[in-house]
């Protein structure tokens, strides 16, 4: 019996919520363990080894403040830091979703069929997983093909004194947009709709788009609720598709 979207007028956040509603489903919780397990452990790493390296970043990017700033250093030593947790994010994330792409987008498949309470997929098996490998991988390389220009630009600017100040926010804006570009390329690709008209539908969505993508970047930040946001992200982004699907007309 297909799952019922009760939402007249569906934002960004409200999708988040489906997608935690929907993530212990019983036809969901096997496709959720493979990549929770993954997340899980690519965290646990990123963590003590950034733990043990912090010190030394931080010491690198002070040492970019002007001697006659030195008196600003207590006053822009949280912004440093807030810098580094930016940065480290955005590697965990993006390392996560690399390896985990094959169980994502069979993740976002399964959680498609119970939304809609049809099946027109493949049914399961590992000869369909590995076929979405070499698939889902060469997404996820166009992805970081998108994301790395932009985020050295980011890092070159977080490296100029007094343009740095402005470094933090706009990695969070950069940040919340990429969560949008993550995590509703699962569905879309499932569809085999193009990068560029994905990223063209994106931009006609724009501001549920960024709803969404801000709703999982702010949950990312909370311990314990970081760890499922991962599966729960990209069972919300198949309920956006499912539901702004409809109204999709791309740039010829």
């Amino acid at each position: 019996m297909p799952v019922q979207l009760q939402f007249s007028d569906f934002s960004g956040p409200r999708y988040v919520l489906q997608g935690l509603k929907l993530l212990l489903s019983p036809g969901l919780r096997l496709f959720v363990l493979l990549p929770l397990l993954i997340n899980l452990a690519l965290f646990a790493a990123m963590v003590y080894y950034s733990t043990q390296q912090f010190g030394l970043w931080l010491a690198c990017l002070q040492a970019t403040l002007p001697g006659w700033l030195d008196f600003l250093t207590y006053l822009l030593w949280p912004l440093f830091v807030i810098l580094l947790i930016l940065i480290i994010f955005f590697t965990f994330t993006l390392f996560a979703n690399l390896i985990a792409a094959p169980f994502n987008g069979l993740l976002a498949e399964k959680a498609e069929v119970l939304i809609r309470g049809q099946d027109d997929f493949p049914p399961f098996s590992m000869r369909e997983l590995i076929a979405m490998v070499p698939r889902t991988l060469g997404r996820e390389l166009r992805k970081l093909m998108y994301f790395l220009p932009r985020a050295l630009a980011l890092l070159l600017l977080s490296l100029i004194p007094g343009l740095n100040l402005l470094a933090p926010p706009l990695w969070m804006l950069f940040g919340i947009w990429m969560m949008c570009v993550q995590y509703l390329d699962y569905p879309a690709d499932n569809h085999k709709l193009s990068w560029r008209d994905m990223m063209a539908w994106l931009h006609q969505k724009r501001w549920k788009s960024l709803g969404f993508g801000a709703s999982v970047y702010l949950a990312l930040w909370i311990p314990g609720l970081n760890i499922l946001m991962m599966p729960a992200a990209i069972v919300g982004a198949t309920a956006f598709w499912v539901q702004e699907h409809h109204s999709l007309s791309v740039r010829p």
